[in-house]
This record gives structure tokens, sequence and C-alpha cells, in this order.
């Protein structure tokens, strides 16, 4: 194990920054960690705002790299697909939701945990840690990149400290990355999606007494099926959702994805009277009445936050770097932020280690090799929040994805570089985030060769293993370059 002689000072005791902890003092560093929030695990967690996570392979293997992977897993419900919850819906015994697996391995499953226990089993896992050396309650108000040092403001009153390096994982709205902003050539953009999110809540089977019969049982004490993401989508004209993903104690954590303004926007809809928010969830989200019987005060509450996409670069300035949400702070649509915040993670760690422990030699190709992956996962982000929120309900779409599917499930093993879809890549690899992208466009192309020589009328008059093969066939022909 290395040693050195100064300690790292680690800016942020979030997801990443708890993780990056655990990775570096096993390689003999000692950390200093600063966080401006008081302790969750003394004060509790603080709810209405979290978005459930979906962890997915590339989180799973940086936490794999700490230790702590079969911990977290413990916990972990997977959801292999998403169910629709179709606007004609006026039941809650979940006969009319459709499910749209994410893969034709049954085996890949992106996994919904708790921000809240994550974070907590994260800081456990770095107190445990010797080298790790934890502050609560400091708020960061001043940062020298190039000394290393940064001054907070403590309960105790002001404190400055001083480390080998400065990481901040300190969040979209970063100080260390607020200081990058004052330098000179430092490119910075943030762009606000128009859409806002708030959270609300499913509870238990066992606390909804208004549950239709044989729910409960069916779906094991849970008011919905939990082997899936539910999403509400094409609400308002399709400019709103909601999703659900579930929770060990069989709630469901939910979150409305509306835009501020226009009729089916919380702008219009926070004013409603109680009775009139009530009857405006009957009319769009009718299987609700069922299953949020605390909607009411959920929604007045649980605060409307925005949803930003961050952009900068160099992540580097003088003996400081930025990494995570600090360096990349992304839209949660395709269930990447957390897991592309612990590549990072894993990553830096890896360089470092390749490096002989001279972490300052590899923060410049760290994000240099890091910048086009994080924008590349941002743009896919944005893409998905029009494909969850518009597309999964149209039959074109639909049966594109049909045709994805069917490809991989023939061709994957055949041709895994070319046959892989893009969500696959992204979710159920460690691909890098570009690579998946360029790769997955280019198979979204011949898909839609593929739609159009066998179009779904010809489908309909095919038996499924039949119309599979011919699926095959042209693929294969397409994707080997030759005539279909």
């Amino acid at each position: 194990m290395a040693e050195h002689s100064k300690p790292i000072l680690l800016i942020g005791a979030g997801l990443a920054g708890s993780l990056l902890a655990v990775l570096l003092a096993k390689q003999g560093f000692e950390v200093i960690v600063a966080e401006r929030r008081g302790d969750p695990r003394a004060k509790g967690y603080v709810g209405g705002r979290s978005i459930n996570l979906a962890l997915s392979v590339r989180g799973i293997t940086a936490l794999s790299a700490a230790g702590i992977a079969e911990q977290v897993l413990a916990d972990a419900l997977p959801m292999p697909g998403r169910i629709m919850h179709p606007e004609t819906l006026t039941d809650a015994t979940g006969q009319g939701t459709v499910f749209q697996p994410y893969s034709q391995n049954p085996a890949d499953a992106i996994l919904s945990v708790s921000r809240g226990g994550l974070n907590v089993a994260l800081l456990d896992a770095a107190e445990q840690t010797p080298g790790v050396e934890l502050h609560f309650d400091h708020r960061c108000t001043h940062v020298d990149l190039d000394n290393a040092s940064a001054t907070f403001d403590t309960p105790e009153g002001e404190v400055e400290l001083q480390g080998r390096v400065i990481i901040g994982a300190d969040c979209a709205f970063s100080a260390v990355r607020h200081a990058m902003q004052m330098t000179d050539r430092f490119d910075y953009s943030q762009h606000y999606l128009e859409a806002g999110y708030k959270e609300l809540h499913i509870p238990a089977a066992a606390d909804l007494p208004d549950l239709p019969a044989g729910v409960a049982e069916r779906f094991h004490g849970y008011a919905m099926d939990p082997k899936g993401l539910h999403i509400w989508a094409g609400r308002g004209g399709g400019a709103s959702m909601m999703i659900a993903l579930p929770n060990p104690d069989k709630s469901f954590t939910c979150t409305l994805f509306w835009p501020y303004a226009g009729t089916h926007g919380f702008d219009a809809v926070e004013p409603l009277s109680d009775k009139a928010l009530r009857a405006f969830f009957d009319e769009h989200y009718p299987d609700t009445r069922w299953l949020m019987p605390t909607l009411v005060e959920d929604f007045r509450a649980n605060p409307t936050s925005s949803l930003v996409t961050v952009r900068c670069r160099p992540w580097r300035r003088g003996k400081s770097l930025i990494l995570g949400d600090a360096a990349h702070a992304i839209v949660p649509f395709f269930g990447q932020g957390m897991n592309a915040a612990f590549e990072d993670c894993r990553i830096l760690a890896e360089m470092i280690e390749e490096a002989g422990g001279d972490i300052e030699a590899v923060m410049d190709p760290f994000w240099r090799a890091r910048v086009d992956h994080a924008n590349a996962i941002a743009d896919m982000a944005i893409a998905n929040f029009v494909e969850m929120r518009e597309k999964v309900a149209d039959e074109a779409f639909l049966y594109h994805k049909r045709v994805e599917q069917a490809v991989h499930a023939e061709l994957g093993d055949e041709m895994p570089e070319r046959a892989t879809p893009l969500y696959n890549l992204v979710s159920f690899t460690n691909v890098p985030y570009a690579e998946a992208l360029f790769r997955g466009k280019e198979l979204d192309t011949t898909i839609a060769r593929i739609a159009a020589l066998v179009p779904p009328e010809r489908a309909d008059s095919m038996d499924e293993a039949s119309w599979r093969e011919l699926v095959a066939d042209h693929a294969r022909r397409v994707l080997g370059g030759q005539p279909a």
C-alpha cells in the first residue's frame, strides 16, 4: 500500500464523494472529506426531492471496486423493464398495464435503490475505512485552486483545511467549480429543462384499505408490480409524465415530471384547491385514486425542483479537480447520473493506482478522457426524456423497439459490436458512453431499414418464430454489408 505525505481534501460527502473516499483510502491516502450538510445518519435523510436512483452495471462495477457492492445490492430491487399505465386505465388491479422489457436477456435489469439509504451506506463504509476523516456542517466559502486549500463556515466558526490536492464532488452547484469559473478560459454552460419535478408517494398495500381485492396478494404486499419502472406517460398532450420506483418497504417513490407552464404544468396545478387537485389526478392518472391517499399532503409539502444539465471544461485547475455532478450534472431520464459519477470515481482511482499514487500526474489525463463521455450521456439523458414522455405509447416506436430486441436476441452473441442496442450498452455494460452513443446510432439506422423491409402489417400475418427468423436474416445481411 502506498504512503502519501499529505491528505487529499475531498469536498462533498454525497454519493460520489463518499465512494471516492473509500477508493482512495484503500490505496493508502489520507482523505479529509468536508460536507456542507449535517450528518444524515444523525439528522435523518431529508426526503421530498430525492428521485429514487437506478443503479446499473457502471455503478455496480465501482461499488465492487470499493468492496461494498454486495451490501448495497442486498436491498436493491431489480426492474427488468417499463410498466406503462394507459391514460384510460380506471382501476388499480394492474390488469391494464403494459410491460416493455429493457432487454431480451432476462438477467438484464436496472436496480431501484434509495438515495438516502445508499448515501448512509457509503458514509458508513467511508467512516470504517482507515485513513478517512469526515467533517459535516462545513460549508465551503473559498477555494484556493493552486494551493489546494479551502475555507469553510462551520458552527464553531471559520476553518481552513489544506490538502495535497482538492477534489470537488460537491454536486451540480459546486463551490469548487464556482472557483474554477472565475478563472480565465474556463468553459461553462447550464441548461434547464422546461420541466421540473416533484416527489410523491404510494404506500405499501397494507396501508391502502380501498385497494381492489387480490392486488396485495398478487404483488406480494406491494400495491403495484415491483418488477418494473412504472410510467404514466403522455399526459398533458405528451408534455407531462409520472414515474414510480419500488422500495424495500413495499412502497413506491413517485416523481412527477411536468412543465412549469401550461394547463398540465406546475404553475397551473399548484394553485388549485385540494378538491380540484384530487380531481385533476383522478382525471389524468385515474388508477392513482386507490394508490395515493396522501396525494394532496405530499403535493403541498414536497418542493418543486428544477432539472439542469451542466457542462464545463477543463475539470482541473491548479491542484484542484472536479468530477461527478460538479463537472457534468445531467437530467435523470437515462438513470445514469449516479452511475456516471461512480464511473468517474472508479476510473480516477484506477489511473492513480497505475501512476503509483501520483495523483497530480493523472488529473489532466483523467478529465480529458472523461469529458466527451460525460457530454454524450448528457445528450442521451435529454433524448430519453422525450422518448419516455412521448414515444413509449407510439405504435411505430414500439415496433421499432420490437425489431431492435429481436435483432439483439438473434445476433447479439454473433455480432455484439453491431447488434447491441444503445440502452443495453449504456445500462448493462461498461462500454464508454461516447462509443455507446455512436454504436447505438448506427444500429438505430439499421433497425429502421429492417423495419421498412418487414413492416408491422407483414409481422401481423406471420407467427412470431417466422417473423424473428425473417428479421434476423435481413439484419445479418445489413450488418454484414450485404444487400438485404
